[in-house]
C-alpha cells in the first residue's frame, strides 16, 4: 500500500499529506502564490512538508497543476494560471532540495488514477475521471493504465473544443469546454466573483451559466465515452462537486442517443484524490 508523503499544487491551493497504508493521516494546506516562480513554489512545498515530519530521503510524490513531461519539466499550460512556470525542471530541482525516491507528476492524472484504483472507478475497465474547479483537467485509465503521453498532455480535456462556448481559454484556443465550463467561465458569465458566488446567486443569469457549464461537461462526457468506450465517468472539483451540479449534467447527458450516455457519479475521493494518486508511481503520472 502507499506510505511517504505527497503534495498537490494547484491554481488556488497547495495541499501535503502524510500517507500510511493508502490513507491520509496528516494534511497542510495553504494558498497557491500563483505569481510565484519555480523555487520560490519549491519552497512553500518545503514548508509544509516540515510541518508534517518529512526528512530528506522519505519517499515523496508532488503533482501539479499544468503539463509535466517525460523528464520531469513543468509547464503551465493555461496562461491564466500559475504565469511563474515554463517549463521549467521541476524533478532536478526537487531532487536538489529534498533528494531520495521522488516522483512527479500532473494533478488529475494523479486523481485520475487514484480514483479509478481506490474510489468512484473500482469494479471498471474503462474509466475517466474529470475535475471541474478553477480549469477543467481529468484523466483515462484503460485496463488499469493511466493514459499518458511523453509531452505530458494526455488527460488535459479541459482543453478541447466545446460547441458551446467561443472564448478564447488560457491555452490559446478558442471555444474550449475551460473556457465554457470551468469556474472562471461561470464567473465571468454570471457576473460574480467566483463560482461559488453564481451558485449562491438566485438569478437567471447565474443559473443560466452553470446550466451552460454542465451542459459542456455532459458532451465531454459524451465525446470520451465515443472515443474510449468508457464505463464510467467520475466528476469532481469545486464545481462538479457543488449541490445540484451533477443533477444538471446527468439532466444533459440523457438528451444523447442511449450509445453516449455513460454512468455519471461523484468522485468519492474528495479534495485529496490527487494526494493519493501521487504515490501510485507504479504508473507514469507524466
Amino acid at each position: 500500500m502507499s506510505r511517504g508523503f505527497a503534495v498537490d499544487l494547484g491554481g488556488t491551493k497547495i495541499a501535503a499529506a502524510r500517507i500510511e497504508d493508502g490513507r491520509i493521516v496528516q494534511r497542510h494546506q495553504a494558498d497557491t502564490d500563483g505569481k510565484a516562480g519555480l523555487d520560490a513554489q519549491i519552497a512553500a512545498m518545503a514548508d509544509l512538508l516540515a510541518q508534517l515530519g518529512y526528512a530528506p530521503g522519505d519517499r515523496l510524490g508532488v503533482v501539479v497543476a499544468g503539463r509535466v513531461d517525460a523528464e520531469g519539466r513543468w509547464q503551465a499550460v493555461n496562461a491564466a494560471t500559475l504565469p511563474g512556470i515554463g517549463g521549467v525542471p521541476l524533478l532536478d530541482r526537487l531532487r536538489d532540495r529534498f533528494g531520495g525516491d521522488i516522483t512527479v507528476g500532473n494533478d488529475a492524472a494523479a486523481a485520475a488514477l487514484a480514483e479509478a484504483r481506490l474510489g468512484a472507478g473500482k469494479g471498471v475497465e474503462h474509466f475517466a475521471y474529470l475535475t471541474v474547479s478553477t480549469g477543467v483537467g481529468g484523466g483515462v485509465v484503460l485496463g488499469d493504465r493511466l493514459l499518458a503521453s511523453r509531452n505530458g498532455l494526455a488527460g488535459h480535456v479541459g482543453f478541447v473544443s466545446s460547441p458551446l462556448g467561443d472564448d478564447r481559454c488560457g491555452s490559446g484556443r478558442r471555444g474550449t469546454v475551460e473556457s465554457t465550463a470551468s469556474g472562471r467561465a461561470i464567473a465571468a458569465a454570471a457576473g460574480t466573483a467566483d463560482a461559488r458566488a453564481a451558485f449562491a446567486a438566485d438569478t437567471d443569469r447565474a443559473r443560466t451559466a452553470i446550466d451552460r457549464s454542465a451542459a459542456a461537461v455532459a458532451r465531454l462526457c459524451a465525446d470520451l465515452t465515443s472515443i474510449f468506450g468508457l464505463d464510467r465517468v467520475a466528476i469532481g472539483g469545486g464545481v462538479g462537486l457543488a449541490e445540484g451540479y451533477l443533477p444538471r449534467v446527468r439532466a444533459h447527458l440523457a438528451a444523447e442517443p442511449p450509445l453516449f450516455r455513460v454512468e455519471v457519479v461523484p468522485a468519492s475521493l474528495g479534495h485529496d484524490s490527487a494526494l493519493l494518486g501521487a504515490l501510485l508511481t507504479d504508473t507514469d503520472l507524466s
